[in-house]
This record gives structure tokens, sequence and C-alpha cells, in this order.
């Protein structure tokens, strides 16, 4: 999970003391862009009260947990905001535990095919690793599998702003599942919107399911879902390449199938292109900064309050920044792009990404406007 809110870029004052407060050490955590063979995402619809992210649509993930993922870097490493198996680790149990979907091997069957085991089985063993009392890699390999770590995608990291009171580094990845059919029950369940019991209750999800890029994106437009900056502006960036099915076309059963999979597996090569590609940005301004030499996989965000919209107030955020605990360093994000987003009480809504020479243009115009009606 993520913290949304951006915040301001600079540090609070303590109004008894004037001084600085420090701000909150970032919580390492990660999240997965999972993709079905029909190169749907996967977003878990969160319940109104819950802590983090209320009532909005989000990828599955959350904090790392040394008794599960491993050592975490400590406070003060370069490590703690770089991809690492930790955060591989932690990425694949929450989407397990979130999800019910388990990104493992099957070792029996020689570790071509992902591991596919009962709800039953599955169900049992969420409630036991989010109990800690089974570590999620050992009961993976007992049950016959081995952690599918290395098919994880880097994409982005984010970073919370210094001034939110909680804060997080969070690794996103892209997963894609296999583009063969499959009888998994979690990934069918999710395919239909399925209610998931979840180990905590129900406490924090809803339901899970998988939809095209753009039809979510479109259903916040509409205002039907929500969606925070990070989850828009991810969602936005694959929705160049994963455009949905293919345009219907007479043939065979077994023909329309083959293609339909060449079809899929296409738009995951120009996705896979796109991770490593640069630049990683064309408008002049942005593609000689430094951060357009940053591939995708490897860019840290951490959002910037850059001002207020005079047209309707919404606030802007600079995506080009690390953060706080970045800073010197030659890490960086996207000076291209920002987004537009409400914010209010816990609850963001109208949040669009756009270009940010086109945004910034546009209040200089207005700005203009608005000088000359007080001549």
């Amino acid at each position: 999970m993520l913290a949304g809110t951006p915040g301001s870029a600079r540090h609070s004052s303590s109004p008894a003391t004037g001084l600085k407060k420090q701000p909150a050490e970032p919580r390492p955590s990660a999240s997965v862009i999972l993709l079905s063979p029909m190169n749907q995402v996967l977003l878990l619809h969160r319940v109104h009260t819950s802590s983090a992210f209320p009532s909005a649509h989000v990828f599955p993930g959350g904090n790392l947990s040394a008794f599960h993922d491993g050592d975490i870097p400590p406070s003060g490493d370069a490590r703690r905001h770089a991809d690492s198996l930790p955060y591989r680790l932690g990425a694949i149990r929450e989407t397990f535990e979130e999800s019910g979907i388990l990104l493992a091997r099957d070792m029996r069957a020689g570790g071509d095919a992902l591991l596919n085991l009962s709800s039953a089985d599955r169900d049992e063993a969420r409630r036991a690793i989010y109990e800690n009392r089974d570590r999620f890699v050992d009961w993976v390999e007992r049950v016959g599998g081995v952690v599918d770590a290395e098919n994880l995608l880097p994409f982005t990291r984010w970073i919370t702003p210094e001034a939110t009171p909680k804060r997080f580094t969070t690794q996103m990845y892209l997963y894609m599942l296999p583009l063969s059919s499959s009888e998994d029950p979690a990934i069918a369940a999710a395919q239909s919107e399925a209610m998931i019991p979840t180990p905590d209750g129900g406490v924090e999800h809803m339901a899970a399911r998988f939809d095209d890029a753009a039809s979510w994106l479109e259903k916040q437009r509409k205002g039907e879902i929500i969606l925070f900056p990070p989850q828009c502006f991810l969602l936005q960036l694959i929705s160049q390449f994963l455009t949905g099915p293919l345009p219907p076309r007479a043939g065979s059963v077994n023909n329309l199938a083959a293609r339909a999979t060449e079809h899929y597996a296409w738009q995951r090569e120009r996705l896979r292109g796109f991770l490593d590609a640069v630049p990683t940005a064309t408008e002049p301004r942005a593609a000689g900064h430094h951060t357009a030499r940053i591939p995708w996989k490897d860019k840290v965000i951490s959002p910037v309050t850059l001002g207020l919209r005079r047209s309707d107030r919404r606030t802007i955020l600079g995506l080009d920044k690390p953060g706080l605990e970045l800073k010197g360093t030659n890490r960086g994000g996207d000076l291209e792009r920002v987004v537009l987003v409400k914010f209010g009480k816990g609850v963001v809504r109208d949040v669009e990404v756009r270009s940010r020479e086109e945004v910034l243009a546009e209040e200089r115009e207005a700005e203009r406007a608005a000088e000359a009606l007080k001549l």
C-alpha cells in the first residue's frame, strides 16, 4: 500500500517550540501490477473504514515483514530504496494474502507452470501467514513450489512526501500471468469480481477484479471508483500498450485463439520494452532533463505540490523529485507529466495525468488574464 497524499515539500514545525518536526521514516512496502492472461489489471476495492486508501481501488501490496521476507535494509542504507529480494518476497506474499493469487512455480511439474492449489488450502495458508504462524517461503516450499520472484518486473518506486504523517518507500512491480488459459480458482474469482475472503476478516478489502487499464481509468473519470495518484499514473502509462482484446475477425475458433494469444504477447513485448527504454520524455525541456535518462524500471517518484490550479482548485503534483531520503543523488522520476488531483479529508477525486508544460502554460495564461482584469 502507498500513501497518496502529497502534503508539502517543507518540514512541519511544532507550534509550541517553532522547531522543525522530523519527518516520519518511510516504511518499506511493495505492490504488484498484476496482468491477467488477457492483460487486464487486478485492483482490490478497499472498504470505507480502511486505515489507508478508504474506499479506493488499489494494487495488491503492503508492508515488508522481516519474519517472512528476510533482512530489510535499515534506515539510512541506500538499499532501503532499491529493488531487492525482500521487496520481491513481500510483494508476492502480500498479493497472496490479499487476493489468494499465488505467484509461485510448481516444481513438481518442472517449474514451468504456476502452482495451483485448492481454495480451501489457500485460505488456510493465508490465515496462517497473515497471523505469522507460518513463514510464507517455507509454506510455498512444503507444498511443492518456489516463489516466482525473478519474473517480477520493477516499475517505479514511490516515496511518500516528508510532511505526510505515514510514509512509505514502495517498490512497484509488474507481473504477467501466463497467457495460456488457467483453472486457478483465485484468478477465476478475480475475473468475475468475486468477494474474496481475506485473512483479516474483511477489515481492509471488499473484492478483487481484473479489468482493462482503460476501463479502470474511465470509471475513475466518471466518479465510479477512487484511484489515488500513483495508481492512476501507472494505469495511464500501461494503457498505452495494453489496449484491450483483438478486434473481431472471421476465422476458426482455434485460429482466433492463437491470434488472441499473439496479440496479448505483442502488447506485453512492447510494455517490457517501455520499462527499459530511454529517453522517457519527448517534450524538449523534459527530454533534456537527467530524469529522462532514467528508465521507468528505475524511476523514483516523491510527489511535490507545485500549486493550485486557478480554474478548478486542483492540486498540481510534480513527479520529478526522488524525495528527502534520496536528495542529492542522481535518482528521480518524471519531469514531463504532472498529476492533477482534488484532496479532501483522506479522499481524492478528479485525478488526471497531464503534460507538465501544458498545465503550467495554462496557469501562466490564467495569471495574465487575472492581472489584466485588475487593470
